[in-house]
Parts: structure tokens; C-alpha cells; sequence
């Protein structure tokens, strides 16, 4: 998810989320050094998922990746993660739910669908080959496709028709998409077996000290729209560097405070969630500025960042 002028708080809104009593997890006097600790203590315990970044510096989408170099990748993540969220299945991203699956990792894994028919075809197809095979547990039809308005709202439904005949009955089949949409989309709401939900208060020009409670009241909003089907949070994050986007401001504590508290409120909730994301990924720099380079909990050299 990225930058969305239509969604960006309002003064009074900023006022209702400023006023709320805050419930986070990180003492006041808390220092970076001790903020470093608690990230370490969180992935030595395990997250529930992270969002797998691919690609290394000079590698864009549309590059073929080894196998080789996804299989470094999870292996770094693995003794950290329950699940892995890949977002395509074509040119080395088919590698990510066969390496996982050999790991021991659960796989949500996604077509991309964007604004070529041939493409978007191969992702289809793979996507249900991959779950025919058995190495899909979630399986995700698009991403943020009504955002980019890469195809019509009719074909996308289509696409999840699609899939849900043909993959296996127990595989969940689902759309990712910014929380408010599936409020917006109530028709393709309906089609979905689970809601897979993109949560990100910093895009929407949050302060990090509510944060957290905008990230809840995200959340809230997508559970209302599922009428009782499970709602999972599949990307969310903070960026460590770049431009500062309203009262939102990147920084290495801003990062910390935001994994910090996500990570534990959803523990604590028994929310299933998707951190955004493991590498720093230096392509993401062309849409979204230097902003987009610095997501990851490791950097771009694969090395833990704090």
C-alpha cells in the first residue's frame, strides 16, 4: 500500500485518535538500545508472518529470481516466522511457497493481477497449480488491484470465481486489498473466504503515538465489513528512513515503537498478521520515493537492522 491522498487524516480526526487513552506496549523511558532489545526478544520468540521481499539491489519485478537466492532469504527468516506472504507466482516468485513448504513455513500466497490479460493469466494459473500441489495454505487473488484500478471490478470477481472452483475446498481463497475497500465492496467482500487487509497508519499521515490505535480502529473497520469471516491483517509497517508524510516521520524509533506495539497487540488479540516487511528493497524507491527503500527488519545486505 502506498501513499492515498483520499485517506489521509483529518485535523479531527487526528484530535479523536490524539485523545484516546494509550494502551502500548513500551515503557516511557524507554531508549533505542532498549527498543532493539524488545525487537530481538519478538523475533527470537517468532512472529506470526512477515511479507517476503525477493528482490536485491539492481532487481526490480519483472527479473527472474533463483532459486538460490529465495532459498537464502526464507532460510534467514525461518527460525523467526510461522508464515510467509509471497505476492506473485511467476518469474522466481513460484520458488517461495516450494522453498517455504521445505522449511516448514505456512504459505499465503498471492496472484499478482495487474493491467496485462497475459500476465495476469500466468498468474492465475500458477497460483492454482501451486495450490493443487499442495503448497498454498492461503491463497490471494490480487493485491490492491481496485487501487490501482488496473482492472475492472467485474474481472477481479471473476478471477476469485476462478480460483475458488479450482483449488482445493479447505484452501482459503481471498483479496488483498486497504481495509476500507472491503466496506466499499461489499459484493466482492462476499466472495472472499477470508478478508486479507493492508493496515498502514503511516500512509495515512499518522503520528506514531497513536498509531496503534489507528491501526485498531483499521482493523475494526475490516472486521465489521466481514460479517464473521476471519479478517487478517496482511501487510502493515513503519518505515525507517525517508520523507516524512504529514505528522507521520520515519526513524528508526518510529520503526521499533510501531513493530513493538503491532506485534504484541496482535499477539495479545489473537490476530493473525503479516509484517511489511523483511528486506529492504531499494526498487520501491520509484513509487514511492526514498520513503519505499526502508520497510524491512533487515536491510538490503540481509542483515538485521537493529
Amino acid at each position: 500500500m502506498s501513499y492515498r491522498k483520499e485517506q489521509l487524516l483529518t485535523k479531527r480526526q487526528e484530535e479523536f485518535l490524539a485523545s484516546l487513552e494509550h494502551h502500548d506496549y513500551i515503557p516511557e523511558d524507554a531508549s533505542q538500545e532498549d527498543l532493539s532489545a524488545m525487537l530481538k526478544a519478538i523475533l527470537k520468540e517468532g512472529m506470526h508472518g512477515i511479507c517476503f521481499s525477493m528482490y536485491e539491489d539492481g532487481q526490480e519485478p519483472g527479473d527472474h529470481i533463483t532459486e538460490e537466492q529465495v532459498r537464502r532469504r526464507l532460510s534467514i527468516l525461518k527460525p523467526h516466522i510461522k508464515w510467509v506472504r509471497s505476492f506473485s507466482c511467476i518469474e522466481g516468485n513460484e520458488f517461495v511457497p516450494k522453498v517455504a513448504k521445505e522449511l516448514g513455513i505456512k504459505t499465503l500466497v498471492g496472484a499478482w493481477i495487474g493491467d496485462d490479460p497475459e500476465k495476469n493469466r500466468e498468474e492465475l494459473n500458477a497460483l492454482i497449480e501451486l495450490a493443487n500441489k499442495g503448497l498454498v495454505d492461503i491463497a490471494a487473488v490480487g493485491n490492491e488491484v481496485l487501487y490501482r484500478d488496473d482492472i475492472p471490478l467485474e474481472d477481479l470477481k471473476d478471477h476469485l470465481r476462478e480460483v475458488r472452483a479450482a483449488v482445493p475446498d479447505h484452501i482459503p481463497v481471498g483479496y488483498v486489498d486497504a481495509y476500507y475497500e472491503f466496506t466499499v465492496h461489499p459484493d466482492l467482500t462476499e466472495l472472499c473466504d477470508v478478508i486479507l487487509s493492508n493496515c498502514y497508519p503511516f500512509w495515512e499521515s499518522c503520528h506514531i503515538d497513536y498509531s496503534l490505535a489507528h491501526m485498531q480502529q483499521m482493523y475494526g473497520q475490516a472486521l465489521s465489513a466481514a460479517n464473521g469471516k476471519k479478517v487478517i491483517i496482511t501487510e502493515t509497517g513503519w518505515p525507517s528512513k525517508g520523507e516524512n508524510l504529514g505528522t507521520a516521520q520515519p526513524s528508526d524509533e518510529n520503526f521499533l515503537k510501531f513493530f513493538i506495539n503491532t506485534q504484541n497487540w496482535c499477539k495479545k488479540a489473537g490476530i493473525d498478521s503479516f509484517y511489511f516487511s523483511s528486506f529492504d528493497e531499494s526498487w520501491k524507491v520509484g513509487d514511492e520515493g526514498i520513503v519505499g527503500a526502508y520497510w524491512g527488519i533487515w536491510d538490503k545486505n540481509e542483515k538485521l537492522k537493529y
